[in-house]
């Protein structure tokens, strides 16, 4: 079958059409996405990341995985159970190792969404955090479950971000607390106008032309290699690519792109990777090579090699977790707006502590220490 690959044109026709029954589930799927956020946050996530962490930060962050693994596991069980879109994963078997740094190219606005298939399944989903823009610390709910989860905001200038990603880094050192650390090395997602600018950049300073990804932006990654390098057990690879139309958020919650997501996973021993800031940069660049020519052989075969290395999610986990969390919110929802007007001073002082910790980036520090 001739498969058509997708672009930035927005030209070609979705894969499946946007009937009223995929609008109406995809509008269900975006408030349960959405209420069981503010729910877990003003319920649990609340006492993990402020209660609990003035015992133990290790703890709070085990606490907050847990209960924020469960609501981002909605996600994945909504793309492949609900929506029906197959999530092909290639390359190198990897152990579920505790904690890893990923470098991934950047295809689309939700690459980020799709690496938490891969989590899930390694029982990791909860340990995922991203260095992301700073603009996304401000949406509402969403900028709150950042702050909580501690993503790294940064402002994509290296000289006003430095010192901070090398400050917040360095609360990741534990090698006891649970660590799934994204970067996106381009810096930004895949267009076609990006592209060329950054092949004419490429051009005018010696540097290889790349056709299916931009150039890698090499500070934030050596930075987070040098803090955490003694903690981590690996470097993840990833390389994402689609079938048959590159996707949106919105996209993918009426399920009518993409058709498959395909995910080419290559394990890295940190012993493999140079330690020097220049080799590093070297190794980062010649990885982008690789990932180029991946995407390239991907768009002609319709996929990457040693494709089916991970089994499908079992429906039974996905549905006992939604079931838990849809409980969970539905019982957290009725206490908010029907129950005592105790819980609605509640919510109201949460949301503005929430409000007030993202804004100026506060975390509690602790008053003793608690560790087994």
């Amino acid at each position: 079958m001739n498969v058509q690959m997708g672009d930035d044109s927005g030209k070609q026709p979705r894969h499946r059409n946007l009937t009223l029954l995929r609008m109406m589930r995809g509008i269900f799927c975006l408030i349960v996405l959405v209420l069981s956020a503010f729910m877990v946050l003003v319920y649990f996530g609340f006492w993990t990341a402020t209660g609990l962490r003035i015992v133990s930060v290790h703890y709070s962050k085990v606490g907050t995985s847990f209960f924020f693994g469960c609501w981002l596991a909605l996600w994945p069980f909504w793309f492949e159970k609900i929506n029906k879109t197959k999530v092909v994963i290639s390359g190198d078997s990897v152990p579920p190792a505790k904690r890893v740094l990923i470098i991934a190219n950047h295809r689309t606005e939700v690459d980020w969404m799709y690496l938490w298939d891969l989590a899930l399944r390694k029982g990791c989903v909860g340990s995922i955090r991203y260095i992301l823009k700073s603009s996304l610390m401000k949406l509402p709910v969403f900028g709150w479950v950042f702050h909580i989860m501690e993503f790294i905001p940064v402002e994509r200038r290296w000289e006003a971000d430095a010192l901070k990603l090398r400050q917040i880094l360095y609360t990741y050192k534990d090698p006891e607390d649970p660590l799934w650390l994204v970067v996106f090395p381009e810096g930004t997602d895949f267009t076609e106008q990006k592209c060329i600018r950054s092949k004419k950049y490429a051009s005018e300073n010696g540097l290889p032309i790349l056709n299916n990804v931009l150039l890698p932006k090499t500070k934030g990654f050596y930075a987070c290699l040098e803090e955490l390098r003694g903690s981590l057990d690996a470097v993840y690879d990833i390389t994402i690519g689609y079938k048959h139309h590159c996707p949106s958020f919105l996209d993918n919650a009426f399920g009518v792109d993409p058709a498959e997501v395909h995910m080419h996973v290559r394990c890295i021993a940190i012993v493999d990777i140079p330690e020097s800031e220049n080799e590093a940069a070297s190794w980062l660049m010649d990885t982008f090579c690789d990932k180029d020519k991946l995407l390239s052989d991907f768009h002609s075969q319709g996929h990457f090699p040693h494709k089916g290395i991970e089994s499908e999610l079992s429906m039974a986990k996905c549905l006992a977790n939604f079931i838990f969390v849809l409980t969970s919110t539905a019982l957290c929802t009725y206490l908010t707006f029907f129950s005592s007007i105790w819980f609605k001073i509640y919510v109201s002082s949460v949301c503005a502590y929430l409000t007030t910790a993202t804004y100026f980036n506060f975390r509690p520090s602790p008053i003793v220490s608690l560790r087994m």
